[in-house]
């Protein structure tokens, strides 16, 4: 009997649900989140000899789990938690619910849904995912480094200091700095040891972006041939899809990277309003591809500026532009998919 095991993962626990191909309810269980909890789940699943799972959340709580059972060999998928949640609400008709029936709507959204994220932790997106979530960490701590800078240079300089501030300008306000009384001492102590804290992402995330470059290069997009899309974004972009292979069409990679608008329409009155679904992070690197090349570059440019003369708003012309940035990114992922270099890795 073929099963399909959903499980609802949690910081000291896991449930499970196997349901068969008909999506009824063979068995439910749980189990305790550490090493023997995890092998007894293991145990428990080979009574299942033609087993597959989907994990909630394998990006978060289900990420161990998720990625330890695809090493040892089985196939894992990945439910979004709002994918399983609209399922467990349409199922039941309430909003009642548990773990147990949390496992068991993850497995029935699994079963609805074939465009799901396979888990493969050795995939070069998992590699440039890993990566860029990593640089953007840094760069959060640099941007924080720079606000407490700001904060104490305020009190150190009359009127504060005014535009962007970088390592090499604060240290030199902070030479001209001559500080009288105890306290304003220790803020530009403060405010050096910050400086040294700035010095040193800034040198993490120098050798974290030669380390993308890199691995961008040997993967051989073609992304980097899309005007705006440089190696940093490009890992950003390939490590939020994966596999682009799960869409079978560019318009359901819009309504996954949420640049499809929703329709609103009502009654005689048809419209459209922006879609606030989708991988918002993948949005995020579009949007950011879309300002480019609605400023710089002439295709794009001319682009925006027509939809503004049909009378679009400036916002609205932007979300045409991003929407036809989608497509050419599906159009490249999907010609790195069937490229030889890619299908031998």
């Amino acid at each position: 009997m073929k099963v399909l095991i959903g499980v609802d993962p949690h910081k000291a626990s896991v449930a499970v649900a196997a349901v068969n191909e008909a999506g009824e309810l063979v068995e439910g269980a749980h189990f305790s989140q550490n090493r023997a909890g995890l092998r007894a789940l293991e145990r428990w699943s080979k009574r299942f000899p033609e087993r597959r799972w989907a994990v909630e959340n394998a990006g978060g709580l289900g990420r161990h789990l998720a990625q330890r059972l695809s090493a040892a060999g089985e196939s894992v998928v990945d439910v979004p938690p709002k994918l399983s949640a609209r399922v467990r609400v349409l199922s039941t008709g309430n909003s009642r619910k548990n773990d147990g029936l949390d496992a068991l709507a993850t497995a029935l959204a699994a079963s609805r849904n074939k465009r799901l994220a396979t888990v493969d932790p050795e995939a070069a997106s998992e590699v440039l995912r890993l990566l860029s979530e990593r640089r953007e960490d840094l760069v959060a701590e640099r941007t924080r480094a720079l606000n407490r800078l700001h904060g104490l240079l305020r009190d150190l300089v009359p009127g504060g200091v005014a535009g962007t501030l970088s390592a090499r300008r604060a240290a030199r306000i902070l030479r001209g700095i001559r500080s009288q009384g105890a306290s304003a001492r220790l803020r530009r102590r403060l405010a050096s040891e910050v400086l040294r804290d700035i010095r040193t992402l800034d040198r993490k995330i120098a050798d974290l972006n030669e380390r993308i470059e890199a691995e961008v290069e040997t993967s051989g997009t073609t992304l980097t041939e899309i005007f705006g899309i440089g190696p940093i974004l490009a890992a950003k972009i390939i490590g939020a899809v994966g596999s682009v292979v799960r869409f079978p069409t560019k318009a359901h990679f819009a309504s996954y990277s949420g640049t499809a608008p929703v329709e609103a329409s009502s009654g005689q009155v048809v419209r459209h309003r922006l879609s606030l679904a989708g991988n918002r992070k993948l949005n995020n690197a579009l949007h950011m591809v879309a300002v480019c090349q609605a400023r710089s570059d002439a295709r794009g440019g001319t682009y925006y500026r027509k939809k503004i003369a049909e009378g679009k708003s400036r916002k609205e012309a932007l979300r045409c532009l991003k929407r036809r940035i989608s497509d050419a990114v599906f159009k490249s992922l999907m010609a790195d998919s069937q490229a030889p270099s890619c299908s031998a890795a």
